[in-house]
């Protein structure tokens, strides 16, 4: 094998490697928010998520990136240990698809017609063709997302060929005959196996070497399957590295994959060197092809599933047994995002989505009782809303920070789309608490000066509360549901807010005018008046957010500054916005 040779065997595979990367990647895309509905329904129905696990396992192209993804959400403590033992055991499944693809390479020259055109060789380069003139051509990024796969395809199939015609001339040496003679030792081939996934981290890419070699010939069944088996255990690398710094439960993800495998290799290594004693195999001694590669790889991993299924617990109890819960309850932990989500950015996205709606909560409860403190100050609910103000803060550079790191991925429009808008949507709910503040120490200053707002005060302002109340509800369960009509009615109920502001604004004035109030309580009184309209206009800032994600033509500001009065839907909102929502204007007013 000369110098040629070698160089076109690391090509062939750094082709090889890459092509899977992007076939993945585009794979994944196209699945989209497909992929996230899916990972929502892991629950604990052992047999759905099996299929799940499957299923999400043939997209992503690896068993262990899977396994990964899953000690991150546990890590996140989205999902509990009990739902992945069954994903764990699908993955396993659905890692074969790639062996599949791959065995097309061995399809002979002298084959029948229609089998001849699933050659790599007769195919790829219209396939590769056909991808790149849909991403030069395509607008829609499914489209572009098609084109990925098939030019991804194309380019791990032609690292396959490579590969092969690298490792052709093999065939024909004679200390390579002598070596593989050396494989005919079980263990030999198993720990091989085993070396070359650790060091390529993915049993699918070693599935994919071995499959190359055996075009050369000379590798027969019983050298393939003890690599075959080592192979499936190699694959356990990644999630072991993955369990590092992470809670005792997510390490135990780790765990039950490991278990798994080791169960899985423990019965079936020695199970097929007894019955091949026994029986003595006809098909032992013969070359392995490709497609048998691929056979023997999906056969292993559904009769071991079938064998583990039903002790999915027990998978559970044994990394339970073997990973014992830690004495600092610090370590055990959850963590506020995990950084392995990032290699499923739609899933991602969806947990900032969900942090988000958890930090609105959040907003929600001291907007609600900073107003309350208006009319009845209670010092233990002011000190919760100054904790939360704190955990309001964290929740902002946590997301902020994750989403910033999620935006350097490869990405499609729509998750683009969307964490543009949860960038955006986070800094509205970080300044609503803000301002919650602001009226606390209203609240506070009120009290420490003994004084009150007078009742015509307290009614303008209770009436505004109610319609800020409102939008914020409003606005809050369009952005939770993506509710494009509900939105919608945040702008005319703002424009009401506005009104009433500037009207409590005027009469506050005429108060003060008249000498009815101190100028102290009325710089009090007209900073709550601006909160209160601030709060609406982020309200409406998020509730805009949610209708540039359906309309991402949409400009913010034209949007705002169009006619109004021809848009029939807005004039008629606001006229009932506004028989709700009224400060009546007054010349003579009580004092404050």
């Amino acid at each position: 094998m000369g110098l040629h040779s070698i160089l076109t065997l690391i090509g062939g595979l750094a082709f090889f490697l890459y092509g899977i990367s992007i076939m993945s990647s585009g794979l994944e895309k196209l699945a989209g928010g497909r992929l996230e509905k899916l990972l929502k329904k892991m629950t604990s129905n052992p047999f759905k998520s099996f299929v799940l696990g499957a299923g999400i396992t043939a997209v992503i192209q690896s068993s262990s990136a899977v396994t990964v993804m899953l000690v991150g959400l546990v890590n996140s403590g989205i999902m509990d240990l009990s739902q992945t033992v069954s994903v764990v055991i699908g993955s396993n499944v659905g890692t074969t698809v790639t062996a599949w693809i791959l065995s097309l390479t061995g399809i002979q020259a002298n084959a029948a017609f229609f089998l001849k055109l699933l050659k790599p060789e007769t195919f790829t380069p219209i396939l590769a063709f056909v991808g790149v003139c849909m991403i030069m051509s395509a607008k829609s990024n499914r489209r572009k997302s098609v084109g990925s796969v098939m030019i991804g395809f194309a380019i791990l199939m032609y690292g396959m060929i490579l590969m092969a015609s690298a490792m052709a001339p093999l065939g024909d040496i004679p200390q390579f005959r002598n070596a593989m003679v050396a494989f005919h030792n079980p263990l030999l081939g198993f720990l091989v196996g085993l070396l070359v996934t650790v060091i390529v981290q993915s049993s699918s890419v070693s599935i994919g070497i071995l499959q190359a070699l055996t075009l050369v010939g000379g590798v027969s069944w019983g050298i393939a399957v003890p690599i075959i088996l080592g192979q499936n255990l190699g694959a356990c690398v990644a999630p072991m590295l993955a369990s590092i710094g992470v809670n005792t439960n997510a390490k135990r993800v780790s765990g039950v994959y490991v278990i798994y495998n080791i169960l899985s290799v423990g019965i079936c290594f020695p199970l097929f060197i007894i019955l091949n004693l026994i029986f003595k195999f006809n098909f032992v001694p013969t070359d392995i092809t490709p497609a048998g590669v691929a056979l023997f790889h999906t056969a292993y991993n559904i009769l071991t599933a079938f064998m583990l299924f039903p002790f999915a617990k027990l998978l559970e109890k044994l990394a339970i047994k073997f990973i014992p819960d830690k004495n600092t309850p610090e370590e055990d932990k959850t963590v506020f995002l995990d950084e392995r989500l990032l290699l499923a950015p739609t899933f991602a996205i969806s947990e900032c989505y969900r942090k988000t709606i958890e930090m609105a909560a959040v907003v929600e409860f001291n907007f609600f009782y900073a107003s309350k403190m208006l009319k009845s100050y209670h010092q233990k609910k002011a000190e919760q809303i100054e904790e939360n103000e704190i955990k309001i803060d964290t929740y902002e550079d946590k997301i902020d920070s994750f989403l910033l790191r999620l935006a350097g991925t490869d990405l499609t429009e729509e998750d683009s789309n969307r964490i543009s808008q949860l960038l955006l949507t986070i800094g509205e709910y970080e300044r609503i608490g803000d301002h919650a503040c602001n009226i606390l120490h209203v609240a506070q200053k009120l009290k420490d000066m003994e004084k009150k707002l007078s009742q015509e005060a307290m009614d303008e302002l209770n009436i505004i509360i109610n319609a800020v109340s409102e939008i914020y509800t409003l606005s809050f369960v369009a952005y939770r549901k993506d509710d494009l009509a509900l939105s919608q009615q945040a702008e005319p109920l703002e424009a009401v807010i506005k009104k009433c502001v500037r009207r409590a604004k005027n009469n506050h004035i005429q108060r003060l005018k008249q000498s009815q109030c101190s100028a102290e309580i009325s710089f009090l009184f007209s900073d709550l008046l601006n909160d209160f309209r601030r709060i609406a206009a982020h309200c409406g800032n998020i509730a805009t957010s949610v209708i540039q994600l359906h309309d991402t033509t949409l400009n913010k500001h034209v949007y705002s500054h169009r006619n109004k009065q021809e848009d029939e839907q807005f004039t008629n909102k606001y006229r009932d916005y506004k028989s709700r929502y009224r400060v009546e204007k007054k010349e003579q007013t009580t004092n404050i």
